[in-house]
């Protein structure tokens, strides 16, 4: 037993967790070995002495006056015999043979150890490592496990899952790598470190790390997008307007920005200068296409139309959507690109809809009709001045609400929009509608004036005499 104190030492130093956490791992695992060994209903308790480094179990008794529970219980003649100071009301701990526990009792005194002492180590790296989640560290890869790596960082072990891994990258046993830590799960399956290769974060520390304006806060980086093995675009602003943020990454003749290439397996990095402007920021972003001009379409649901050459929208758009997903995902806006001919084709459908449409009934306002006519025409049916210019009285009649005093109204509107009719279509009343009763009472004179020039006319063929006149 005196070998225990040590043996936790041991442990507690490997595993860098509190002694007295594998201590009382310890004491519980005994606690559960007696109850299993001795099947009793006694109250259990386990005391270390740092003496000898024993472990000793106790079942621990209340002194009464008078046992109604010999399990729990013990009179005071008794208690004394094993401690003279005891009195009624206080405890009597009657130690416990531990020789006795037998080896099952040591197997499950063993598994609660190792259980317990997995909780704390779990404990003590969540602790550790949570608040160093996207930190950059160097790593060891220790083995494989089916498509996932376990990498060491000194201290424990950490999991690099497959879809944390670049696609342009392969990994051998021993290989050096570095890292960002990904996330620390607690529980779980998986519990422990996770480390990426394919985190965009990688970029921005390595960028830290290798250009001294962004480690002293000159150069700031505004924003990262990654599609991890191909591309990643990374947006850099300079305090200073002395130091060019874009020169500052590319370094001379490029070299600091190759060294993260080299370090990346070659994968493409673009480095674009942030602006506030969305517009100006998108035609950063889109690079390298150039981008003709850009609309915004809606400030409040970020999003943007930009339209490029025709000889460029396959450039803006980049291999399966690539350049413009990367664009999108730096700036946090939703991007519709289109080429100039689309545009064209777009405008030229949008007014022809609206020719064949017509125009909106409402514009009569500007001529006289009241709105509540408007609204009696709209309710009807009757959207746009063509539609109504093309109804006859009847059918105007028909609408709920216009009367003949509407029509008149419409009428006169209808005049005021389309302009007054030419001379030799007054006699065919407005557009295409019958005439009021005004116009109809006219209509009758003029038919009785024609049928009485016509008479005339009858008689002056009739008659010889007027006709030699004439001759």
């Amino acid at each position: 037993m005196a070998s225990i104190y040590q043996s936790i030492e041991i442990l507690s130093k490997e595993k860098g967790i509190d002694p007295q956490i594998v201590l009382d791992a310890v004491k519980d695992a005994m606690l559960v070995a007696a109850r299993k060994h001795y099947r009793t209903k006694e109250e259990l308790a386990a005391d270390f002495d740092e003496r000898t480094g024993a472990i000793q179990i106790y079942a621990v008794h209340k002194v009464v006056e008078a046992v109604t529970e010999p399990a729990t219980e013990i009179s005071l003649p008794q208690a004394l015999k094993i401690n003279p100071g005891a009195e009624v009301g206080g405890e009597v701990r009657v130690p416990k043979d531990t020789e006795a526990l037998g080896r099952i009792s040591a197997q499950t005194a063993k598994q609660v150890i190792l259980q317990k002492v997995r909780e704390a180590e779990r404990d003590t790296i969540h602790s550790e490592f949570s608040g160093r989640v996207g930190e950059l560290v160097n790593c060891v890869l220790k083995r494989s496990e089916g498509q996932d790596f376990l990498v060491d960082l000194g201290k424990t072990e950490a999991r690099l899952p497959k879809k944390e891994q670049s696609k342009l990258e392969s990994y051998s046993v021993g290989d050096r790598i570095r890292c960002v830590i990904r996330a620390v799960e607690k529980s779980g399956k998986n519990a422990g470190v996770v480390v990426s290769r394919a985190s965009a974060d990688l970029v921005v520390r390595l960028f830290e790390q290798e250009v001294p304006e962004i480690y002293d806060n000159t150069v700031v980086i505004k924003g990262c997008a990654r599609e991890a093995g191909e591309r990643t675009k990374i947006a850099v602003w300079s305090r200073d307007r002395d130091v060019d943020s874009v020169g500052a990454c590319v370094g001379m003749k490029g070299m600091r920005v190759q060294s993260i290439i080299r370090e990346l397996r070659g994968e493409k990095i673009d480095i674009i200068e942030y602006s506030d402007d969305p517009v100006v920021f998108a035609t950063h972003a889109l690079s390298p296409a150039k981008i003709s001009r850009v609309s915004i379409l809606s400030p409040h649901d970020r999003h943007m139309e930009v339209i490029v050459d025709d000889s460029q929208l396959s450039l803006a758009i980049g291999k399966k959507g690539q350049n413009v997903r990367l664009a999108a995902k730096l700036m946090g806006w939703r991007i519709d690109i289109k080429s100039e001919e689309e545009k064209r084709q777009e405008v030229a459908s949008q007014m022809a809809a609206m020719t064949v449409q017509g125009a909106p009934v409402g514009v009569l306002a500007d001529f006289g009709l009241h709105d509540r006519t408007i609204q009696k025409l709209v309710d009807g049916g009757v959207a746009t001045v063509e539609k109504l210019a093309a109804l006859t009285v009847p059918q105007l009649q028909s609408i709920p609400g216009i009367n003949a005093k509407a029509i008149d109204k419409i009428q006169a509107a209808l005049t005021g929009y389309f302009g007054p009719a030419p001379a030799d279509e007054a006699s065919t009343g407005d557009a295409g509608g019958e005439p009021v009763e005004a116009a109809a009472e006219e209509t009758d004179s003029t038919t009785d004036t024609g049928e009485q020039t016509v008479e005339n006319e009858s008689d002056r063929i009739e008659s010889p005499e007027a006709g030699a006149e004439t001759r």
